[in-house]
């Protein structure tokens, strides 16, 4: 092997599925783990809670989907800038990236802690929570506040983890916060019961995402394309708004999915007291609780994939070898389409099965939760190409290409189709809702990303 060649950075001439499956194995198996503090939360509120706690914690997501946000603003962003700087050689301003994206995630996850900590029911309240569900929605989020900057932080870490080069640590760090939720959540909600369980939850949610950052902070020392000190952790406005601009478009995306779980969660609300009286009207919440979580779990592998694949892309289309770039999101799009085909599988001929882990309700209630995740996830095997291609317009550094694509598809359509459809045909409005802005975005996508390609870059890189 010449000189030249073993001193490159490997982004940059290995094997790109060897690449991908370097980087996004581990990339997929964090995210999913990630997805275990929700899910098992669920399962064990699901199960010593009842379903008034599963409609409960569907109304509380948008209190993690708001800290993503702010996490792949600041993560995607600053890592997106890293690869970019470290693929033109330019390695100092890539250290600075990392300073310049830990001081403004911690500063807005510090913020933000205080806001979900004293301001709880008003959050709540808006984000469809009423009588009984709100209570015990405040419950669970007055603790799960306390790790709001330590998930925060964690995250955005883990994504410069896996741009320098080192996945696996990445991986560690997610899978240890995991497994430590896992085990609290069996210690502190069976104990807590349907009086404290909820809040047991939540803190074995926050104590796990305190250790992931920790084991995460270990590695700013470490890392091994650049030489980074704790001097270089400084502000700049400048390259703040530039690690911003990067990390908008997934930003957006959060924030999307944020007003559609809030819009979905007041509809829910109002045609579930419509359809099942005051007692019951829990049932839709709480099954959509269910199904949004089981859900996660795909979007997780999606999101895997894409923050896996983001060096890889990154890297080559800054140092103008773009045929590598798309031969990168290719791989990475056929795998999220064979495993979102898997998942449509199981969601439609096996809906039971999955319904069943989380607990057992009222028989209203398991005949909804069914009914939903047969028809909301209906066009699953679209999502991940979908955000494989807004993800790919980040990652080279065209933001505002995935700010379209992610307003189309969680904005644009799904909301106003959420607040209409229901008016004709109840409840089941909102779950048709989905699938229509699912392959109405796919196209829109598709089309995007075949014009990226066919500009000239792609065929004079080779």
């Amino acid at each position: 092997m010449p000189e030249q060649t073993k001193n490159a950075n490997p982004l940059g001439f290995e094997r790109v599925s060897k690449l991908l499956a370097r980087f996004a194995t581990p990339s997929v198996v964090a995210m999913l783990v990630s997805a275990l503090y929700n899910i098992v939360d669920q399962i064990f509120i699901g199960r010593y809670v009842g379903t008034l706690g599963n409609a409960a914690t569907n109304v509380a997501f948008p209190i993690t989907t708001i800290c993503i946000a702010i996490s792949v603003l600041c993560g995607v962003g600053g890592a997106s800038c890293f690869s970019i700087e470290l693929g033109r050689g330019h390695k100092d301003e890539a250290t600075r990236c990392v300073g310049t994206a830990l001081i403004t995630a911690g500063s807005l996850g510090a913020v933000y802690a205080l806001l979900a900590f004293f301001f709880a029911r008003g959050m709540l309240t808006l984000f469809g929570g009423s009588g009984a569900t709100l209570d015990y929605a405040v419950n669970y989020c007055t603790y799960l506040a306390l790790g709001i900057p330590f998930l925060i932080l964690g995250n955005v870490m883990s994504n410069f983890i896996r741009a320098d080069g080192s996945p696996k640590f990445s991986m560690v760090c997610m899978v240890t916060g995991g497994v430590v939720n896992i085990i609290l959540d069996a210690i502190l909600v069976p104990y807590g019961g349907v009086e404290w369980g909820m809040q047991g939850a939540a803190l074995a949610t926050a104590i796990s995402q305190i250790v992931s950052f920790v084991i995460a902070a270990i590695y700013l020392k470490h890392f091994k394309t650049v030489h980074f000190k704790l001097r270089d952790i400084s502000f700049s406005l400048k390259r703040a708004f530039k690690i911003c601009s990067l990390g908008m478009s997934n930003c957006v995306n959060q924030l999307a999915i944020l007003v559609v779980q809030v819009t979905m969660n007041n509809q829910l609300n109002a045609y579930g007291l419509i359809e099942y009286g005051e007692e019951l009207k829990h049932i839709p919440q709480a099954a959509f609780g269910v199904v949004i979580k089981v859900n996660s779990v795909l979007i997780s592998f999606f999101v895997g994939m894409a923050q896996g694949s983001q060096p890889i892309v990154g890297f080559n289309y800054g140092a103008n070898q773009w045929y590598r770039s798309k031969k990168t999101f290719k791989l990475s799009a056929t795998v999220c389409l064979i495993v979102a085909t898997v998942g449509f599988l199981f969601f439609q001929f096996a809906p039971h099965l999955v319904i069943s882990i989380f607990g057992s309700g009222e028989s209203a209630y398991n005949e909804f939760a069914e009914k939903t995740m047969r028809i909301f996830l209906s066009m699953i095997m679209l999502n991940g190409v979908q955000m494989t291609i807004s993800n790919y317009f980040s990652a080279i550094g065209k933001p505002i290409k995935g700010i379209i694509l992610s307003l189309i598809r969680q904005v644009i359509i799904i909301v106003p189709l959420m607040i209409i459809l229901p008016q004709f045909m109840g409840l089941d409005g909102v779950l048709y809702a989905a699938p229509i802005t699912d392959f109405i975005s796919f196209v829109v996508a598709l089309a995007m990303i075949i014009y990226e390609f066919r500009l000239e870059g792609y065929k004079q890189s080779k």
